[in-house]
Order: C-alpha cells, then structure tokens, then sequence
C-alpha cells in the first residue's frame, strides 16, 4: 500500500514538473513580448493625423464660415456655399457701398418710404435729416432698417438703384452665390447670400478704416433733432463684450432667416472673422470658431519685402503671409515667374525694374504671388501693387536649393496684400 501510494506521489510530481516545464517557458514568452511592446510601441492608427490636422469643428448653424482677414483664406466652412436667407447681415454689403460711394458729412432726409420701416428701427421722424456717418452707425450698432431706406434713396437715388450697386459690388468680388433685392435684409424672394460670401464680404469691409471703426464701437451718440436727448446707440453685438479681442460686425435676424451673425476679432495683430447662418446657438459657435482658428491656424511669413531670390538679382516687391496649419507646411511651393523685356508687352513698370513676381502655391494650387523687381530699383509702396493679370511670357521655377533659402528665411510679416 505504502509502495502504491509512493508511484501515485511519483506520478503526481512528474506531472507537476511536465505541467511546470511546459507553463514557465509560456510564461516568460509573455513577458518578453510585453517587454518589447513597451520598449517598442507602435504607432496608434491615425496618430499621426492628429498631430498634423487640426481636430473636427462643428457649430449649431445651417451653414457657417471662418476667415482670415489678412489673407482672404478660409480655414474652416461647413455648407460654406449653400444660399440661404441672411436677415440684416445683409446691412454689411450696404455699408461698405454708401462708404464708397457716398460723402460721410452728407445730410441724409428721411423720405416717407424709410419712414417706419418694419422690424429693428432707429424711429427716425419722417423728413429728419442726419449726417450719412451717422446714419451708418444706426444702420451697423442697432440694425435700423429705417436707416437702411434712407442711406438706400440717398446714395442710389432709389432704393432699386443702390440694390443695383449693391449687386455690382457682389460680382466685382465675386460673390457668386449671393443676390440683394432690398438693403436692409427683410425677407423677400430673391435675396440671399452664403456664409463663405459673407465672410469675404466682411474680410473685404473691414479693410476699409470707416467700416472697420464703426462696427466696433459699443456705444454712440448721435445728435437728435426732436429732442433735447442725443440718440443712444449700444451695439446689439454681444461679441463685443463676450469675447476678448472682439472687433465686429453684424446681427441679423428675421422670422425666415433665423438667428445669424457675423463677428470679427483681433489677438496679436492677427484677424478673423466668422459666419454662421440659422444657429441658435451663435454666441457660443462663434467664440469655439475664432478660438479655432486662432490656435490652428496660425498666420505663417513667408517672404519680407526686399527678400533676395537666390541666383537672380532680384529683390520681392512685398511682403507676403498665410494661414497654414502644421501640416501644411511642408506642403507649400513658391515658382518663379519672370517677365520678357519687351517694349511691345505693354508692361510700363518693366522699365522701372519689374522683371515678374513669384507665386505660392498651396498644393498645386495658387494662394497668392508677389512682384519681383531688379536690385537697385525703387520699389513702390505696397498699397499701389496690383495684382498681375497678364499670362507670363516665361516661367522658371525655383530649384529645391532656392526654395530651401527663402524658407529659411521668413520672419516677421510687414504687411501682406489682400486678394492677391
């Protein structure tokens, strides 16, 4: 008995040493392999993504857009080109036209067709006079469609004729998806615009100092001709109040169209401007829009003014900057375009040194260019370049050695030229 119990116990052990001989290497392969993951790791799906594209943006609005200012670039847009109604944003395109082509000191008669316009009004008596300055700043701080009439008759001649200004304006910058049928933005068939129009509509504007001045003022006062009491004007742009920097623009608003708004905002020399149509959530859409596009997309130099191309003795005519996120950076080309000297090319500043300009290109595609002079030529103040719509005679990109200098050497924008 003792001997059977002695084999069972045998028998035991061996299994037990079969069982160990054959756990411990499987256990020490674990640990190996989990060593080597931890020393090794691989890279998670779509990290590399991530490091390089700014994460997913989304508002409360039927359509919506952002844009830089400075550059005309938008950055983000979501049914950025879908036409919808736009209630009193509808006043910006007003503005900016009377600016134009108005006389600010003008007095401006309140007829009896701009008397008591229906909906946001500055109840403006009928044949009030008010200088037209003024009458923009009723128009912008508390949305007057009275007002709106009013600056309408006085600088068209009609209302029908300054909606025809208006709607020229629109194609000369190429609004396509846009139409005005009135100023003032009341709903009526046939008038709408996009959010991607309206941005560049506003980045337009506010390159103008009147337009860009009013729309940023939170309170004005404006003499009353009935009353011993000035006009109080507070501009309806909570923005103004909610968000640091905040700069513009408009309020809108209108039983079809909905809540929309445009608003602006200026941190560290840099501007934007976002749009979104019907959201009723625009407030806070637009603070996580500009807060976006500021941290995303910072605003990049890429060529000074009187920048040397290497192997040419030509000096950059302007400065020149872009909006790019991190992983856009590598992706950006500059090309070389030189002009033919030729009497018959009709090119009058050739003479004074111009010889071509160089242009960027954001994948393959065209963001913007800069002239290009001879060494020693005296180089117009960039407010006075216009863009080049010749075809070139001759092209001669830059080789990788020359694109690599001028990327070394960015710096600080001066200024850059908008629509260029």
């Amino acid at each position: 008995m003792f001997k059977k119990k002695q084999r069972i116990h045998a028998g035991q052990n061996q299994l037990s040493f079969k069982a160990c001989a054959f756990v411990l290497p499987l256990a020490l392969l674990l640990i190996v392999s989990l060593l080597l993951v931890l020393l090794n790791p691989q890279p998670v799906q779509g990290a590399k993504k991530t490091e390089t594209t700014p994460p997913a943006l989304k508002t409360h609005a039927q359509a919506s857009s952002l844009i830089d200012v400075t550059s005309g670039r938008i950055i983000y847009a979501d049914e950025g080109d879908r036409e919808l109604r736009i209630a009193s944003l509808t006043k910006i395109m007003t503005a900016i036209v009377a600016i134009e082509h108005g006389r600010l000191q003008d007095r401006v008669k309140v007829s009896p067709t701009a008397y008591a316009k229906e909906g946001s009004s500055l109840f403006l008596r009928m044949g009030e006079e008010m200088t037209l300055e003024n009458m923009l700043y009723g128009l912008m701080l508390r949305s007057g469609n009275d007002a709106a009439s009013a600056i309408a008759e006085h600088v068209g001649g009609t209302e029908e004729g300054f909606v025809h200004l208006m709607n020229d304006k629109a194609v000369q910058l190429g609004l396509s998806h846009t139409h005005f049928a009135n100023p003032h933005g009341l709903d009526v068939e046939g008038h709408y615009s996009s959010a991607n129009d309206m941005a560049r509509l506003t980045a337009y504007a506010l390159h103008n100092p009147t337009f860009a001045r009013i729309v940023k003022t939170e309170l004005k006062k404006a003499p009353n001709p009935n009353n011993s009491w000035d006009y109080s004007w507070h501009n309806k742009n909570k923005m103004l109040r909610l968000y640091e920097g905040a700069d513009g623009v408009k309020t809108g608003f209108t039983k079809k169209a909905f809540r929309c708004l445009v608003s602006s905002a200026t941190r560290d020399g840099r501007q934007l401007a976002a749009v979104t149509l019907n959201d009723g959530d625009d407030w806070n859409d637009h603070a996580r829009m500009l807060d976006y596009g500021f941290r995303y997309y910072p605003l990049i130099p890429i060529t000074d003014k009187q920048q040397p191309i290497n192997g040419y003795p030509l000096l950059t005519g302007a400065s020149f900057a872009y909006p790019l996120h991190d992983g856009e950076k590598t992706r950006l080309h500059k090309r070389l375009v030189l002009y033919k000297k030729s009497r018959s090319a009709g090119r009058a500043d050739v003479s004074f040194g111009l010889r071509g300009r160089v242009e960027f290109l954001l994948e393959g595609k065209l963001i913007g260019s800069v002239p290009v002079y001879e060494k020693g030529s005296k180089l117009p103040n960039p407010r006075t370049i216009q863009p080049q719509q010749e075809v070139p005679t001759a092209q001669a990109p830059l080789s990788g050695t020359q694109q690599r200098s001028w990327t070394s050497g960015w710096s600080v924008i001066i200024r850059n030229l908008f629509g260029v």
